[in-house]
């Protein structure tokens, strides 16, 4: 090579590197790498069976209340449903090979439970067993340490038609499902979670009724609550039964909640909010009951009560699970039973995500303030992201909104963490785009860009960012 030809080709490698926005961003902020935040930060993504997995009736698998709810004409935004999803059920080793090549080590992911026992209770689907077993295995063949979570909303409809989560015997059903899974996969999965976002799939499915099964009503809602709460507690002492040295914990949806002004009006609506949103159910697992006394008509709750159940509401996890998206300002409103409304951020002064909510890096740095005054051993970022209206252009989708985003929001949780919190961990959400529940296949959150007509994957340039930044 002559002289001329070794700075052309010099002058070429330099010149893909600049173009690179990740490699840009890397040299403007060279003091912000992944070793500040500990040798044993766990760094991974989220996602869940229903919205990425698809093979919606294959296998012997068993239809789930999102099966149902998605396929009746009218729930889901322009008629889409999770049939196919992401197709991860025959796709999932390619899928994990990529994630391994992006430098993530954790992934955290959801057990269907119908795949699993499709009546939702009795008879078990092997098939359901053995594809867990390949993803399990292939996690741990490529160096990447499985997260299970055992329910990530998509209850089998079989239960449903029983009474699902407002029938008590749930506890029995729930009780079946996590001893089958920790007996069949405990022996590889050492992190565990129960629930996923009890607080949504409760008000969403049971009250509101824009998410499945549909329902709507005080009683209905009131009922999922207690025995999502109790299955909470029990989720976590089989799990600790049957896995020895497992890492036990448990996921809440979190927001920061601020007045909208300083009345005193608005910081009780902000209050009985952050009751809703935040407390209610991290606190019965804690011993401290329900928060009724901020919230009165959570006194109905006695209705559901039996004898014992505050005792059993407890567990001791080992970490807590953080999911934080979006701040709310509050202010009093005519919504019943909270009577608050949340103020809709103007997109004229603040940053919005596709969904509409306002980009607040110092959200999520307060809210894990506030759960860390809770006495609790352990806090996981469990998910965090955003959606952004991506556009492939010329093979790359340059979404330098998200990597900006993440950016900012890790650097808040390295804060929290500064400042003596012990957080252990964060999740990304998502990896790859997938069906968004009642907003269909529109909200694209991914890391990773998908074709859900090919099923083609394109990494983003913020997932090329985690790639360099997880070296």
């Amino acid at each position: 090579m002559n002289r001329s030809e070794f700075f052309k080709m010099i002058g070429g490698s330099l010149a893909f590197w600049y173009m690179n926005p990740s490699f840009v961003r890397a040299m403007a902020n060279p003091e912000f790498t992944k070793a500040l935040f500990g040798e044993d930060f766990h760094w991974g993504v989220t996602t869940s069976a229903y919205q990425i997995e698809g093979a919606w009736n294959v296998d012997g698998k068993g239809e789930s209340i999102w099966d149902r709810f998605s396929n009746h004409e009218g729930h889901i935004k322009d008629k889409a449903t999770g049939n196919i999803a992401c197709d991860f059920y025959h796709r999932y080793h390619d899928d994990l090979k990529l994630l391994k090549n992006l430098n993530f080590k954790d992934f955290r992911f959801s057990l269907a439970w119908s795949r699993l026992l499709p009546e939702g209770s009795g008879k078990v689907n092997p098939k359901g067993i053995d594809f867990y077993n390949r993803v399990i295995d292939d996690c741990l063949a490529l160096g990447i340490e499985p997260w299970v979570t055992l329910f990530h909303w998509d209850l089998p409809q079989a239960l449903e038609d029983k009474g699902g989560w407002t029938s008590r015997d749930i506890l029995g059903w729930f009780s079946e499902y996590a001893e089958l899974c920790t007996r069949s996969f405990g022996d590889r999965v050492k992190h565990w979670m129960v629930l996923n976002e009890p607080t949504a799939f409760t008000t969403l499915g049971y009250l509101a009724g824009i998410h499945a099964p549909g329902h709507r009503g005080l009683n209905k809602f009131l009922a999922a609550v207690h025995h999502a709460s109790m299955c909470q507690a029990e989720g976590g002492r089989i799990i600790r039964s049957n896995v020895p040295e497992a890492h036990i914990g448990t996921s809440f949806s979190c927001s920061l909640i601020e007045p909208h002004k300083a009345k005193p009006s608005h910081q009780k609506a902000a209050k009985r909010i952050d009751v809703m949103m935040n407390r209610l159910f991290i606190e019965p697992s804690l011993g401290m009951g329900y928060p009724v006394a901020d919230l009165p008509f959570l006194k109905k709750l006695d209705k559901f009560m039996q004898p014992g159940d505050m005792e059993k509401l407890k567990f001791d996890f080992d970490f807590i699970g953080l999911q934080n998206y979006f701040r709310v300002e509050a202010k009093p409103g005519i919504i019943p039973f909270i009577w608050a409304n949340r103020v809709k951020p103007d997109r004229g002064k603040v940053e919005l995500t596709e969904m509409g909510w306002e980009v607040l890096p110092e959200g999520i740095y307060k809210i894990i303030k506030q759960f860390s005054r809770y006495p609790v051993k352990e806090i996981v970022i469990s998910e965090n992201g955003a959606a952004f209206n991506d556009v492939v252009a010329e093979g790359r989708v340059h979404d330098s909104q998200r990597e900006h985003y993440f950016e900012q929001y890790l650097k808040q949780v390295l804060r929290a963490k500064n400042e003596g919190v012990n957080i252990t961990g964060y999740f990304a959400w998502t990896f790859v785009d997938n069906f968004e529940w009642a907003e269909g296949f529109y909200p694209r959150f991914g890391i990773v860009y998908n074709d859900f007509e090919s099923q083609q994957r394109l990494v983003k340039d913020s997932g090329f960012w985690f790639r360099d930044f997880l070296k």
